[in-house]
């Protein structure tokens, strides 16, 4: 398709290209519903630049929220369409959204504080000690009305559905917890990455140990499994695996292809032989348990960073992952240092400004040729001159 413009210096007809969506030339999310072998973008006609975080219900898979760089999405069908949640309220980045396993209350976060809804009600502001404050994630615990959250310091829990938050982990290593899971079975372990290490705790964060046996590198993230006991964590380019709540760990297959590869999701199969990665450099999968990997390429943003991977708890064949043309380091820096995204040009916005002004050149061009012309027709005529008496 082109699209064509008439600009008013003179009738100059241009025609330029008009703006279509390439889901492999952006950032946003994608569903796949073969445990990440194929994958098709859910956000279609979103042009989103940066998916952050997304969380489905636990009591309806068809409703999702989707945490962008410059809003929060909402959508009551799985994901066909979607509404933006009020914008006085999701001003620049969200950056963490979680539901509660019941499905009644959920949680979102964006730079300037939380917020909290109850069966659909109005969002309302939720108080967070100053040491909270970016929320960097937040999980839902085992125990009815239980979140955990980490911030820019320290991590916290809510036992009352979110409303009031007490700060745990006095005795932890002076950092920010870079990850957080929580192993539902057989009974609640929290596990953290704080300090590129692994700590867990064993009674709803009042308490932590170390649990690095096994482990060899610097820990980037800690995933919870659907199985029993089962979580996973990643160094670098190695992936680890525990089957006794992250007491001990094990190497799981060869390193992924790309040395230094940052891992930030994982999701594997009941058996753990498929097993799919989110990473700064794509969407990896392996069919052998981690012996090979396949960087997807399909539809996907191969170029970009992805970062959530999240099952749908109804399907755990079903799989969401984002991507993100800004990276997330910088998306999380920009919220400690209090800027708003949204002072940035949508890309979008961006492509049509771009259009515009070179259409304001070529007219002006344009324009300035025609004087030029003008002016030397002047030059040229003779002078006729009248005889004096």
């Amino acid at each position: 398709m082109r699209a064509a413009a008439v600009l008013a210096f003179g009738l100059v007809l241009v025609t330029v290209p008009a703006l279509g969506h390439d889901p492999s030339a952006w950032g946003g999310a994608f569903r796949s519903r073969d445990g990440g072998a194929t994958w098709m973008p859910i956000d279609a006609g979103l042009f989103v630049g940066g998916a952050v975080a997304l969380a489905i219900d636990p009591a309806d898979s068809n409703h999702i929220f989707l945490a962008t760089d410059t809003r929060l999405l909402g959508s009551r069908n799985g994901g066909r369409d979607w509404s933006q949640e009020p914008a006085s309220v999701f001003i620049g980045p969200t950056l963490a959204v979680v539901f509660e396993p019941s499905g009644k209350v959920v949680l979102a976060a964006t730079a300037a504080g939380l917020f909290r809804s109850e069966n659909g009600a109005a969002w309302k502001g939720i108080d967070l000690p100053t040491s909270a404050l970016p929320v960097r994630s937040i999980v839902a615990g085992t125990a009815t009305g239980r979140f955990y959250l980490t911030g820019a310091r320290g991590v916290f829990r809510s036992d009352d559905h979110g409303r009031t938050w007490a700060r745990l982990g006095e005795s932890l290593p002076d950092a920010p917890f870079t990850a957080l899971a929580v192993v539902a079975h057989p009974s609640e372990i929290v596990a953290g990455v704080v300090d590129k290490q692994v700590f867990a705790s064993a009674d709803a964060g009042e308490s932590w140990r170390l649990r690095s046996t096994g482990l060899d590198g610097q820990i980037g993230t800690i995933v919870a499994d659907p199985a029993a006991g089962r979580v996973w964590a990643a160094a670098g380019d190695r992936l680890y695996r525990s089957d006794d709540s992250a007491q001990t760990w094990r190497t799981v297959g060869r390193p992924l292809p790309q040395p230094g590869t940052r891992t930030r999701g994982i999701a594997a199969s009941a058996e753990g032989t498929i097993i799919v990665l989110s990473t700064d450099r794509g969407v990896y999968r392996s069919q052998d348990a981690g012996d090979s990997w396949t960087l997807i390429e399909g539809n996907l943003p191969v170029h970009l960073e992805s970062a959530p991977l999240v099952r749908d708890p109804g399907d755990l064949g079903t799989i969401y992952v984002g991507f993100s043309l800004t990276p997330y380091d910088e998306i999380w820096r920009r919220a400690v240092e209090g800027s708003n995204l949204l002072a940035q040009v949508d890309p979008m916005s961006l492509a049509g400004g771009a259009a515009f002004l070179i259409l304001l050149a070529l007219a002006a061009i344009y324009a300035v040729r025609r004087l030029l012309r003008f002016a030397r027709r002047v030059d040229a005529t003779p002078t006729t001159r009248t005889p004096q008496a």
